[in-house]
């Protein structure tokens, strides 16, 4: 999450929860090697090198995915559209809906988790080479992109990258020894990544006109170096050449046979579901799971509009992705240095303390979109430009980690140790769907915000898309005198500073809460 460009750097995906899942955890990790010689990473080179790169084959997708929007903007989208195409982020945040399937059904003979894992990304490179065909044509009809097509393909692809990341880190518990089993969730990390850098920074720097003839040819052409429909067909075919390699090499060690096991399993499932619902009825997990929902309203006009409103001003989309490439580091280094202050007893307390500063730096945001054309000049824009654009995105890291970090430490402190894993799957993913709803709401809302007259043509007005071609048709142009976006940020910012006010001292005091009232009864 990464994390991801200016556009959907808050879109935070889940990390690989879907592992607390498996009930049966135990009895898979005493099934390993029993070997008295503890195993060398050099001994699983081989392991770790097909877990990397099966994680970063799952980033391109969502790389790709992530690229759109800033695609869609540049082809003068509405905010609508945009809206209705960011459920294309809904996936990572509801895999747990589906993860216990995934865990549970399976072909004893072909592998617990190729089961899934093959038939998962023969499905997305099918649909990669097939979308190759047809997304020139989506993106470049006459009445404009259509969006309810490309949200679909995308939809799915996502859905099965999800299912994709549900299995290998499944696998990545019985692929590994147990004294390596750590290296899981760096490959995790490293590779989604690695993918999501090569699906999406990547892509839109080879993809751009201006990027290519300016700093990678000799002589300038009208394309780029690669198209988005080249750039699906290769990993398309990337996509079905690997999947074969691993069906047909990749030998998975799968202890228990017969349709007991499936059975057994299959119980599992609705135990499960059980489980889930019977935590979320808990009165403190239920108010804390309110409080997850809501948190974000206040940033979702920064978060989700932002990044499309500087392309609509002119920055070009592929600059806008690599100006997180120097952020990395500092991406990297905050976790470690703000959990030095999340490990005490009140971790939350980090959260309340971050919640006003990121509430501040969504005005700063709508300050940098506002004073974004009066920089810009015919060669594009000063370098001072995106120098102030890196230093605002590294203090919205600062405050977007603190209280990341800080939740992901309040989700440890309080999930109940015996149902550990799928207590804290639960809270991350209500964390994450608390980001994901509020976002699309923004861009919905935008289009509706916006105030725009008719200027040229008498009589007519820009209050609709007919209005506005009619205003046009007669000699008009429709200009905008109030900005939806000025208008949510200054909003959200309200209904933000009232949360942090009434419901973030609420959330500060379920720290005071005793471990008992966390506690789920299993068998009650």
């Amino acid at each position: 999450m990464s994390k991801k460009n200016f556009c959907t750097f808050l879109r935070l995906y889940p990390e690989g929860e879907s592992d607390g899942l498996i009930s049966s955890l135990d009895s898979e990790s005493s099934l390993r090697r029993n070997s008295k010689t503890r195993k060398g990473v050099r001994e699983e080179l081989g392991n770790i090198s097909l877990l990397l790169f099966l994680y970063i084959l799952q980033g391109i997708p969502l790389g790709l995915a992530g690229s759109i929007p800033l695609i869609l903007q540049g082809k003068h989208a509405s905010y609508r559209d945009q809206a209705f195409f960011s459920f294309v982020f809904w996936p990572f945040s509801l895999k747990l809906c589906w993860a216990p399937l995934v865990d549970a059904l399976y072909f004893t003979r072909f592998g617990r988790r190729k089961s899934w894992l093959v038939p998962t990304q023969y499905l997305l490179g099918i649909f990669m080479i097939f979308l190759s065909f047809s997304v020139n044509d989506l993106l470049q009809r006459e009445g404009g992109p259509d969006i309810v097509t490309l949200t679909a393909v995308f939809f799915i692809l996502a859905f099965l990258a999800a299912t994709q990341d549900i299995a290998v880190d499944g696998w990545a518990l019985t692929m590994l020894s147990r004294e390596n089993v750590g290296y899981a969730s760096t490959c995790n990390s490293v590779g989604q990544t690695a993918g999501y850098f090569l699906g999406n920074v990547l892509f839109l720097a080879l993809e751009s006109v201006d990027f290519c003839n300016k700093y990678l040819r000799a002589e300038p052409k009208d394309t780029g170096i690669v198209t988005l429909s080249d750039f699906l067909f290769f990993w398309g075919v990337v996509f079905m050449v690997s999947t074969t390699l691993v069906a047909i090499i990749k030998r998975e060690d799968e202890p228990g046979k017969g349709k007991k096991r499936v059975k057994k399993e299959t119980q599992s499932v609705m135990e499960t579901y059980k489980l889930l619902f019977t935590i979320i009825k808990m009165p403190t997990v239920f108010t804390f799971c309110l409080l997850l929902l809501t948190a974000k309203i206040g940033f979702s006009a920064a978060d989700a509009v932002t990044g499309l409103k500087l392309v609509e001003e002119g920055v070009p989309k592929e600059q806008l992705a690599l100006l997180a490439v120097p952020l990395v580091p500092l991406q990297i280094l905050l976790p470690v240095i703000i959990s030095k202050y999340t490990a005490g007893p009140r971790p939350l307390d980090i959260f309340y303390k971050a919640f006003p500063f990121r509430l501040l730096i969504g005005l700063e945001y709508a300050l940098l979109v506002w004073w974004t054309p009066t920089v810009k000049h015919e060669n594009g824009f000063p370098v001072y430009y995106f120098a102030v654009v890196v230093f605002s995105y590294a203090l919205h890291q600062v405050a977007v980690y603190s209280m990341y970090v800080a939740c992901m430490a309040f989700h440890a402190k309080v999930s109940d140790p015996l149902i550990g894993g799928t207590y804290m799957t639960l809270l991350n993913t209500v964390t994450n769907l608390g980001g994901n709803w509020p976002s699309t709401v923004a861009l919905w809302l935008v289009d509706p915000l916006t105030t725009k007259e008719c200027q040229g043509a008498a009589g007519q007005s820009c209050a609709s898309s007919d209005a506005a071609a009619l205003c046009t048709r007669e000699g008009g142009v429709c200009v905008t005198t109030l900005d939806g976006y000025y208008v949510e940020s200054a909003v959200c910012v309200v209904i933000g500073l009232i949360w942090w006010l009434w419901l973030g001292k609420r959330m500060r005091r379920l720290q005071e809460e005793s471990p008992a009232a966390w506690r789920c009864r299993v068998n009650g």
